[in-house]
Parts: C-alpha cells; structure tokens; sequence
C-alpha cells in the first residue's frame, strides 16, 4: 500500500504540472491553469489509486488461478 502511495503522489505531482502547463498555454491565465491544474489532477489522482488497487486484485487472481496444482498433463487436481 505505501507503494501506491507513493507511486499516486509522484503522478499527481506530475500530472499537476502537464495540467497547468496546458491550460496556461490555451487560455494565458494563471488563474485558470492554477484552478484547473489542481481540480483535474486531484480527480484523476484519486481515481488512478483505485485503479492501482484493482490492477493489483487482477494480477493477485491471475497468479492465484497460474498456480493451481496439476495431476497429469495440465489438467487440475479434484478438489
């Protein structure tokens, strides 16, 4: 979990910074690419950690389901 979390703040960090950038680029106001630049990356930060956690559920199933004990010839055990 500290893992995610590190890994959510250093995207929102960047993602800040392409956000702002942007929308100082299109609209020249500080104010606006300020606003817009910490709303949207909060959003999708916030979002991003709870699809790390759901990829994390997948690849825990799919390593569950790989491991499954076999009898003969990749066929699974009864059971």
């Amino acid at each position: 979990m500290k893992r995610d979390l590190l890994k959510t703040a250093s995207f929102a960090a960047l993602h800040f910074g392409v956000a702002f950038t942007v929308t100082y680029a299109l609209t020249g106001s500080v104010a606006v690419a300020t606003s817009v630049g910490l709303i949207e990356p909060l959003a999708n930060t916030i979002a991003f950690y709870f699809h790390e956690r759901a990829w994390r559920r997948v690849d825990g199933n799919a390593s569950s389901r790989n491991n499954a004990r076999t009898m003969c010839c990749g066929i699974p055990e009864a059971g």
